[in-house]
């Protein structure tokens, strides 16, 4: 598991009740079990490591910051139960070899990584998984990162990739009425954003929102978990206040940098989602009020917390009981 973990972190619509709360219920202590684990192999200072590497490419040293990219970009090997394709350099996708049915939903993925780190790869494992349940297709996405393409750069690769996915769904073995967009952290900001853009610009809407753990606010909230969870629980506040410095260069309060600041008109608007958190998480309140928010609007809306567990169970491994149940819960959801 250490040696694992010192890899990745080198150098710096409602759910079916059946497998829902009763199960999560079930594993509670495996969720904390797992997740004390993960947390003790963690290396010391590596997110004050990763925080001033940030802070530096801000300042225009990037090199540090491009260490911590590559040892987040490490392949994963695929199943042989999942056929792996490249549309475009930054465009992955992920067919199941045998297909329960046909056309399959199609899900777009955006990794996490604070929008400054993080890539295809960094996302393999879940997405190559999801699609070995033979439900789903998924296209990875590689975005361009900050903060040398702070926001609205990220923001657009992710919009032109539900583009084309919409004129290849058929294609790829999916519908244009099928795709549904997700990610996790930072990616799951980007789903909402994209999602709201198009809301925005009269395109069709999207099926639905897969959220892990997203960033709805791009700010220090300074709500309980945010006070409770800012050191020691895989994601220091500091380090998420540098990840926002470098994405909003000063533009925060931009409604598609912080959802959260959206106008209700546009909100209500969405599509249903499923929003997983982790319990130990500084992102677990803003998430609730999201979520809260947008269900007295009238979305279809549903938050799941894995108790115990803490940010980066979709991208690192180490948490497996938390990342079977978000496979779970995401092909649930996705199911047609």
């Amino acid at each position: 598991m250490r040696t694992i973990l010192l890899i990745c972190f080198s150098l710096l619509g409602t759910l079916p009740t059946v497998y829902g709360q009763s199960s999560i219920e079930k594993d509670r202590d495996a969720f904390r079990r797992e997740a004390d684990r993960f947390l003790s192999a963690m290396p010391d200072g590596l997110q004050e490591q990763q925080t001033q590497a940030i802070l530096q490419a801000i300042q225009g040293d990037t090199v540090p910051l491009t260490r911590i990219r590559a040892s987040r970009n490490i392949p994963t090997p695929l199943p042989t139960d999942v056929n792996a394709i490249y549309i475009t350099p930054a465009l992955r996708l992920y067919t199941p070899v045998k297909k329960n049915q046909s056309p399959l939903p199609l899900l777009i993925y955006l990794h996490g990584g604070g929008w400054t780190f993080g890539s295809i790869n960094s996302c393999a494992r879940f997405c190559q998984t999801l699609a070995a349940t033979g439900n789903v297709i998924v296209l990875a996405v590689d975005y361009r990162l900050a903060p040398e393409h702070p926001f609205p750069d990220g923001l657009e690769d992710c919009i032109r990739a539900v583009k084309l996915a919409r004129k290849k769904a058929l294609e790829w073995g999916s519908s244009p009425e099928l795709i549904s967009v997700g990610g996790d952290s930072s990616g799951g900001n980007l789903a909402l954003s994209v999602c709201l853009h198009n809301l925005q610009n009269g395109m069709p809407p999207l099926r639905s929102l897969l959220l892990f753990y997203p960033v709805v606010s791009a700010w220090n909230d300074a709500s309980p978990s945010w006070k409770t969870y800012q050191k020691g629980a895989a994601l220091d506040g500091s380090l998420m206040e540098a990840f926002n410095q470098a994405y909003t260069r000063g533009q925060a309060k931009h409604p598609f940098i912080s959802p959260s600041l959206c106008p209700d008109s546009l909100l209500s608007r969405l599509p249903r989602l499923l929003l997983v958190a982790a319990e130990r998480d500084i992102l677990c309140d803003q998430g609730k009020e999201f979520t809260d928010h947008v269900k007295r609007l009238g979305v279809t809306a549903h938050r799941e917390v894995l108790p115990g567990t803490v940010h980066l169970f979709i991208t690192v491994p180490g948490q497996d009981t938390a990342f079977r149940h978000a496979v779970s819960l995401a092909e649930d959801f996705l199911r047609p």
